[in-house]
């Protein structure tokens, strides 16, 4: 259903906003992430595929909760862990350890 008062500018600007939250808290995750590599003295360990399953379950339900589609969320979460991963495992290859 389309709401008369709001126009698609105003959606977009709505989206661009959310757009800029999900960034800043991509960074703040990130960080976390390259802290949390430090303790990681492999490769098996840096995918831990046991976490990334606890992980997609985690956000399926959240997504369930939320109204949105969990299989949605699924396919963004796994593509960011996903990058997440390549990230860390270009780290420890630039740091000697994997």
């Amino acid at each position: 259903m389309i709401d008369a008062d709001r126009s698609l500018a105003d959606i977009r600007r709505q989206i661009d906003a959310i757009d800029a939250e999900v960034v800043r808290r991509l960074a703040d995750r990130e960080r976390l992430v390259r802290a949390a590599a430090a303790f990681k003295t492999d490769e098996r360990a840096v995918r831990a595929p046991a976490r990334v399953e606890e992980v997609i379950a985690k956000v399926r339900a959240l997504a369930a909760e939320a109204g949105a589609s969990p299989e949605v969320i699924e396919r963004v979460y796994r593509a960011m862990i996903g990058a997440f991963i390549d990230l860390e495992l270009a780290e420890h290859r630039q740091a000697g350890q994997g």
